[in-house]
């Protein structure tokens, strides 16, 4: 609610403690989403009470890696560029993840951004390949996030698959 107070409608205007607060705000649902991993995974391993059901594993793993694409890419779309608001303004020379749309200026108009679309998108490439698909990791941040979101994504899909196997057998 203080994010929306702060800068209402449009998302071009915000100032450094709104940008602190937005980033704290998504690097706490990122880590949420981090240990909600953590918390299945401790389940499969001691046989929680929804991991005795191949339905109820599948339905907690699918919301688990749901809310880890998600985090990853709003995390993904704040830390980009300096944020929105800059993307807004100006598109650095030396992006920290770089588009095919920024790499071969034949395929975008001169004023192409990246929007949250292209955030969610490369989450949810990276959730499935564990690794960069068409969107590059430059900076060192960009490489590390997009690499543990690759370790936790391996985590989920592999441990859910593998036990809701083992019950159905």
């Amino acid at each position: 609610m203080a994010l929306i107070a702060g800068d209402p409608g449009r998302i071009d205007r915000r100032t450094a403690a709104l940008r602190s607060m937005s980033i704290a705000l998504v690097g706490v649902l990122a880590l949420s989403a981090v240990w909600s991993t953590v918390q299945l995974v401790d389940d499969i391993l001691h046989a929680g009470k929804e991991t005795s059901s191949a339905t109820s594993l599948l339905q907690t793993g699918g919301t688990v890696w749901a809310c880890t694409v998600l985090a990853f890419s709003l995390l993904f779309f704040e830390l980009d560029s300096g944020g929105p608001a800059s993307r807004a303004h100006r598109m650095p020379s030396t992006p920290a993840l770089a588009f095919p749309q920024q790499l071969d200026p034949r395929l975008s108009s001169a004023d192409w951004r990246p929007r949250y679309i292209d955030y969610l998108y490369l989450a949810l490439t990276n959730a499935t390949a564990f690794s960069p698909t068409d969107v590059m990791p430059l900076a060192p941040w960009a490489k590390i996030t997009m690499g543990v979101q690759s370790l936790v994504s391996l985590l989920i899909l592999g441990l859910v698959v593998a036990r809701a196997v083992n019950v159905l057998a």
